[in-house]
């Protein structure tokens, strides 16, 4: 993987700030992308001074559409073209869809696929011009799974990175959808979600999430995911007739 300028929603914290620190570590310059400026003033600080790499603060709400709309500008400037987009920024709604909060369901959408969309779609001709990018999706393993409106974004991430990484074959550019499981940030305590019964063996680090997604991209691969435990998980839940899935774990990641 060539080093590049890479661009990462929800950089602040969790696992955008985790690409943020492992690219910035290998020689990419930056640009952050987040809601919090100060967070992101904060990272690009921090990452500028421990890796002398240059770190472009920009900061935006991308559930807004005005917001969204300057992300896609710096993506398809040709003459500050960025190497690899991590579409990473993205929440979870507790509670269910029936009687829920639709503008919080709006938002979601908004989030976790209007923007990954429009940003892909911005950076995507820059990249096969000039014969090489990256494009990274964070999905997740509940896409495979039946959780309501998160799991059904996610579904969408993944299966739209599938198709984008086969048209995108033979242009030097490459599209990975990364599928965690639960990972040790603070996605579930911003969405009030109670995870004390969650044992301790299904929790990833961070680390374990980035390190292997950055490989697999690098390989190519349309999907990625990390630990043993989630890619026997994923298997199963791929393979498996689909009522069983949603008798075995519907429920559980709905409560969730």
């Amino acid at each position: 993987m060539a080093m590049s300028t890479a661009l990462i929603t929800g950089a602040s914290v969790g696992l955008g700030r985790g690409f943020a620190e492992a690219l910035a570590r290998e020689g990419h310059d930056l640009v952050v992308v987040a809601r919090d400026e100060s967070r992101l003033d904060d990272v690009a600080r921090e990452l500028s001074d421990r890796y002398n790499t240059a770190v472009e603060v920009l900061p935006a709400d991308i559930a807004d559409a005005r917001a969204r709309a300057r992300v896609e500008e710096r993506l398809s400037d040709r003459d500050r073209p960025i190497g690899m987009l991590v579409n990473n920024a993205g929440f979870g709604i507790r509670g269910s869809f029936v009687g829920g909060d639709l503008s919080a369901e709006q938002q979601l959408l908004d989030v976790c696929v209007v923007a990954p969309m429009r940003f892909t779609h911005a950076v995507a001709p820059v990249m096969v011009e000039n014969g090489a990018g990256t494009i990274i999706n964070v999905s997740s393993i509940a896409g495979w799974v039946t959780g309501s409106s998160y799991s059904a974004a996610k579904s969408w991430a993944t299966t739209f990175t599938e198709s984008l990484n086969v048209e995108l074959k033979g242009t030097g550019v490459t599209a990975t959808a990364v599928c965690p499981g639960y990972v040790h940030t603070e996605f579930h305590e911003r969405a009030g979600m109670d995870m004390s019964r969650i044992p301790e063996w299904m929790w990833l680090s961070v680390d374990d999430v980035v390190s292997r997604a950055l490989k697999d991209a690098k390989r190519g691969r349309a999907i990625s995911v990390a630990g043993p435990q989630y890619k026997a998980l994923s298997l199963a839940v791929q393979y498996a007739p689909r009522p069983a899935v949603r008798r075995a774990l519907g429920g559980s990641f709905r409560r969730r």
